[in-house]
């Protein structure tokens, strides 16, 4: 369903891979310099290949980290409620700040403590977790692709970029790429 006046977009990538790079950061600079040399950055699209979800654990979840957790994720929010109650109240706006500070402090360490007792020690653990590729392509649309290719060959010979090279297929009687042997010479 497309709201009239706005245009879809189609989810599915399309075009032609002009560079394959280890990081986002790599294909998001490569995007980057097309921008910085006019390409018509529009026309082109960065896809993460091979998604894994990665959760790092970052320590133990104690009573008191549970606790404190709550207290200070409950404090924050206290303080944005005074806030806003402090703006509407014709007495003293500190009060209502302080009072929400400390009313939040105390529901969110209920809350943490409650949270942490449900678990009943089966995760016993902190962690972050983030999606990430094992690539990133940037494609183009073919009409653009050449151009892009010929900008994004100069971006790497700068050396601030590191494209995959593609694997090549290995032709018999053909000498292997980087070296002068064939493919019967190295077994």
């Amino acid at each position: 369903m497309t709201t009239q006046g706005m245009p879809s977009m189609d989810p599915r990538p399309t075009g032609l891979t002009i560079g394959t790079y280890d990081t986002y950061r790599e294909a998001q600079r490569a995007v980057d310099y097309l921008s910085d040399e006019k390409f018509p950055v529009e026309h082109t699209t960065i896809v993460g290949n091979n998604l894994r979800q990665v959760e790092k654990i970052t320590g133990r979840l104690t009573w008191g980290r549970a606790l404190t957790a709550g207290l200070a994720s409950g404090a924050w929010f206290g303080l944005f409620v005074g806030l806003l109650l402090g703006l509407f109240t014709t007495g003293n706006w500190l009060a209502a700040v302080l009072t929400g500070v400390v009313l939040g402090a105390f529901f969110g360490m209920v809350f943490g403590g409650l949270g942490y007792a449900q678990s009943a020690g089966r995760r016993d653990f902190t962690s972050r977790t983030a999606v990430v590729a094992t690539t990133y392509d940037v494609l183009c649309d073919y009409k653009y692709a050449e151009e892009a290719r010929n900008h994004l060959a100069k971006l790497a010979l700068k050396g601030e970029v590191h494209p995959l090279v593609p694997n090549q297929p290995v032709v018999p009687d053909q000498p292997v790429p980087g070296t002068t042997q064939r493919p019967t010479d190295l077994s």
